[in-house]
């Protein structure tokens, strides 16, 4: 099956342009199985699709409920759990990524880094956690290596350590538009109907490849070195606004940890 790995909607992702009905008649028309929706912090995109799953867009299609989560450490991490846990803990942003590894494992999920050499600050090998501690890797269970918005080196870089760490690579083209839907893909050789499914796979180590093309109207090529400053300032929001979940992150940590003992 053919999935693409890395897909930001309307409905989940305060950057995001592409309804999700419309990603998906996208990926079927490009001849996709199905696809990862990995909002910011949100599931938001998924509860619409439970809402409209019967629409006939859906029909042959599978949607997996993804997220990809804004550490307070490492970067954005992309985070897939079974389809019977429901953990609010995950759409509030700012955990430490040793944090969120133990709890995606303890609930029985699987999770990886996101554009793993990209941007500073975004991206885990451009973060202080990951110079401080470079075996961190070892502890995911798959990395992105092919994201079409990333450059031919970032993803070489990151195929160099996928391969060093003994992960399976994933492919997405980490679309916002319409024009980027469906550049990267990752392919299983199995029936995916559920995240279950996804997860058993990747633990058992089974054949897994991707690839795509690359997205040549990213803002950060648009802007030239003006991007700097935007990542800084996605920097700045990405703390600011961990903190102030930090009260509700904090109670959802405790009853996790109360469930732990």
């Amino acid at each position: 099956m053919k999935f693409d790995m890395h897909c930001h909607t309307k409905e989940g992702s305060l950057d995001g342009k592409l309804p999700l009905t419309d990603y998906v008649s996208l990926l079927k028309a490009k001849g996709f199985d199905g696809m990862l929706i990995t909002d910011h912090n949100s599931y938001n995109a998924y509860r619409s699709y439970k809402k409209q799953k019967n629409n006939p867009v859906f029909a042959d299609f599978t949607v997996l409920k993804g997220i990809e989560y804004d550490t307070v450490d490492a970067g954005h991490i992309l985070v897939i759990m079974p389809e019977q846990i429901r953990l609010p803990l995950l759409e509030l942003r700012g955990l430490p990524v040793s944090v969120l590894i133990d709890v995606v494992h303890f609930f029985g999920g699987i999770l990886g880094p996101a554009h793993p050499c990209g941007e500073k600050y975004l991206s885990i090998t451009n973060t202080r956690s990951y110079r401080k501690n470079p075996n961190i890797l070892k502890h995911f269970d798959f990395m992105e290596t092919f994201n079409a918005c990333e450059s031919p080196e970032s993803n070489q870089k990151a195929t160099s350590l996928s391969e060093r760490f003994g992960l399976p690579g994933f492919g997405g083209s980490d679309a916002h538009r319409a024009d980027c839907a469906g550049l990267s893909y990752t392919v299983l050789d199995a029936v995916i109907v559920h995240e279950s499914d996804l997860i058993r796979h990747i633990r058992a180590k089974m054949p897994v490849s991707c690839g795509g093309k690359y997205y040549h109207g990213t803002t950060k090529e648009k802007i030239g070195r003006v991007n700097d400053l935007l990542v800084y300032s996605f920097w700045l929001y990405n703390k600011s606004s961990a903190l102030f979940r930090a009260y509700r992150r904090r109670m959802a940590l405790n009853h996790y940890l109360e469930l732990v003992r």
